[in-house]
Order: structure tokens, then sequence, then C-alpha cells
């Protein structure tokens, strides 16, 4: 806007200094007068120019006052969050679950009396470079602990062990059930109610009521008001889950895991489950040979003789009356005597090729196992543990004992 659109908007009519060459001459007392006007119109612009000044400075000086006001709210915020001192007291049970952010486990840790409070912990997480690799699980704290002290305590992976359930490949539902009490107060009566009721924890129709081979192994967070029905359901699940990813029908869930419990006994190293998954299945579809369609593995004979390594007597090879004993018994034993690890299904599943129906491993530390398709190789390649056994006794006679078909 020009200075003069700006006085007619005020409504102040600007003059024209000088007229025309034919406006006629004006009086001095004329003159006088419009020099005073002039100089009254100047004053009203420069008490109107004065004006507008004041204002947009008070404007300014508000804006400027609540910014520095907000600012100084934030750094009193960021500064003086109300924190704990030292490593804490006590002892407390803490959950953090899956997608917490920073802001929700602060609050999780206020409310469990950990942290003074839920800031303390975010402006913890900020100053940690490895603030954002917090795990999701069950970890044991102490009450009253600094905010720096509780982030460190979550990135301590020994804080969550306590409460974390570990199913290896091969454990039986008795090593599964010792370990359920170790990282937890569950009772043996507990589990076994949680291992009979069928319904509640998802067991299929196909596994005959008996969870054996059914709880998948991996990793499990023993949460602070989990049950044993609770993680005896998610081992199912994960089991059912893995059976259908790998596109084993309904009906062959008893057979696969059967089989594939054996594989994950009878080899330490899974390099040879393919060898042994043929074994099986070279003695199942050969009833008439020399095997007579006995599978003769040492594992299903010490599963039901309620113990998982060693090398079974001559007596134990020869009693009938174990329903496992596979030296007597033709066929798979009724179900399987573990929990089976991918490998060992994925070997069921597609064995390679091959005349293989007898293995024995040689050296029970290094888990060296040689495969052989008549009996005389086996029986040369058997000679081999015996001279083993001979020198290394307690390992035979031991749990570390395993593996001749």
């Amino acid at each position: 806007m020009s200075h003069d659109d700006f006085f007619a908007e005020l409504g102040i009519q600007r003059d024209e200094d000088a007229g025309s060459a034919t406006d006629k001459p004006k009086s001095r007392k004329q003159q006088r007068l419009e020099k005073a006007e002039r100089r009254q119109r100047k004053r009203r612009r420069h008490w109107l120019t004065s004006i507008v000044i004041v204002i947009t400075l008070a404007v300014a000086g508000v804006v400027g006052y609540k910014a520095i006001g907000i600012m100084r709210d934030v750094q009193k915020q960021t500064t003086h969050a109300q924190d704990y001192t030292g490593d804490g007291k006590g002892e407390v049970t803490v959950t953090i679950p899956e997608g917490a952010s920073g802001l929700d486990i602060g609050d999780i840790l206020k409310d469990k009396g950990v942290v003074a409070s839920g800031k303390a912990f975010v402006n913890a997480v900020k100053n940690n470079p490895k603030g954002s690799n917090i795990q999701p699980g069950t970890y044991k704290l102490k009450k009253e602990m600094s905010a720096s002290a509780a982030l460190q305590a979550l990135l301590d992976p020994e804080t969550k062990s306590d409460h974390t359930l570990t199913v290896s490949a091969g454990n039986t539902k008795e090593m599964i059930k010792d370990r359920l009490k170790q990282v937890s107060n569950f009772t043996d009566e507990q589990i076994e109610a949680a291992y009979a009721d069928t319904t509640a924890i998802g067991l299929p129709a196909e596994a005959g009521g008996n969870v054996e081979g059914w709880l998948a192994p991996g990793t499990y967070d023993v949460t602070e008001n989990a049950t044993p029905t609770d993680l005896v359901m998610q081992m199912v699940a994960r089991t059912i889950a893995q059976l259908n990813e790998l596109k084993v029908p309904k009906e062959s869930y008893h057979t696969v895991l059967t089989k594939a419990s054996i594989v994950e006994r009878e080899v330490a190293k899974d390099q040879y489950y393919g060898q042994v998954a043929r074994v099986i299945e070279n003695r199942l579809e050969q009833a008439d040979d020399e095997t007579q369609g006995k599978l003769q593995m040492d594992s299903t004979v010490l599963y039901g003789l309620g113990r998982s390594g060693g090398i079974p007597t001559s007596a134990e090879l020869a009693d009938a009356n174990n329903v496992y004993n596979t030296y007597a018994h033709q066929g798979l034993p009724p179900g399987p005597i573990g929990s089976p690890g991918e490998g060992a299904i994925k070997a069921v599943l597609n064995p390679p090729a091959g005349s293989w129906r007898y293995f024995v491993t040689i050296d029970l530390k290094t888990g060296e196992t040689l495969f052989a398709s008549t009996r005389e190789e086996q029986e040369t390649n058997t000679k081999k543990l015996t001279d083993y056994c001979s020198k290394n006794k307690e390992v035979c006679e031991g749990d570390e004992g395993k593996k001749n078909g």
C-alpha cells in the first residue's frame, strides 16, 4: 500500500504541494493557512505511525514471553524429572508387553514402584544408544531404582532368564515339567493337571491324550500371572502351527512326530537326521528282510525304561514288557519319545535316498555316526563302538550314551 493509500484509508486527504501552471496566485494569508494545515497533517501522521509501532512491539512482546515460558516449562520437565538414586532394593516382577514404547515402559515401571517417574525413564532411554533394544518379556527388577539402573537391568539378559522357559529339542515331558518347576512355583500336580486337560491346552485327538512330542522346542516367556496350562497351550499351539506350515496332513501328525522324535534322540548331529529317517523308512517298509520290520532303536528302549541316555543291557533289550522296546516289537512305538525339532520333522518328511538299515554312533562325545546297508558292515562299525566304550566306560555307562540302530 502506498503512503497516499495508507492515509486515504485513515480518512486523511493529501494535498499537492505544487499547483498547476494555470492556478491563480495565492494571498499571503491563504499561504499561511495552508502551511499550518500541512504541519498539522504531518503531526497526525507521526502520531499514527507511533501508535502502529507501539501495538506491533506489544504483540511481539506477548508472543515472545509465552514462547520463553513454554521453553522454560519443557526445560523444567526434562531436567527436573523425579528420579531415585542407586540400584534399588527388594524385588519385583515386571512384564513388558510386545510393542511397548519407552513411555509405556516408563509408566509400567512407575506403577510397579521401580522408578520414581516415567519421565525419568524416558530421559534415560533417550540418553542411551541401546535404549531402544528392550525386549518384551518378564523381568526380575528391584524397587526404587534410578531410571538409568532400571534401563541397564532391562538390557541385561540375566534379569529375564529366571522367567524364561527353554524347551530343547529331544526333551521329554518329564524334563519339561522339571524346567517348569524351576522357572516358577508350579507344583507337580498343577503341571500334570495341565498335561491332562486336553481341551484347555488344545491337544489334537491324534495325540491320544498324551502331550509327549507335542511340547514344541523353543523359548517361552513365563509372565507374572502365567499358569502351567497357559504355557503348555503355547507349546502345543506352536507344534500344530509348525506341522501345518510344513503341510503335514492331520491324520499323519502322530506318525510324523513319533518318527521325528526317534530321529531327534538317536543322533547328536543334525547332519545325520536324513539318514536316520531313511533307516526308519527302510525297516518299516521291508518287514521280510533280516531286520523283520523292527526298528531296534536304543532311544525307544531307554524311553520305556524312564531313562534318556546310556546303552541298554542285553536283558533290557530282550524285555518284551517294555512297549517301547523296538528290539522286541515290530513297527513304531506307541507314540513320540520326546519333542522333535523342525530339522528332524523335515528329515522325516523328505528323507534322502539310500539303502541304509543300520547305524551306530562310535564316539559318544563327538557324535560321529556310521551307517551300513548290511549286517556285516554294521558288525564292523559296532566293534569300533565297543573299542571306544572300553576306553570310555564312564561315558557309555552314563547319561551321554546313545545311539545304536
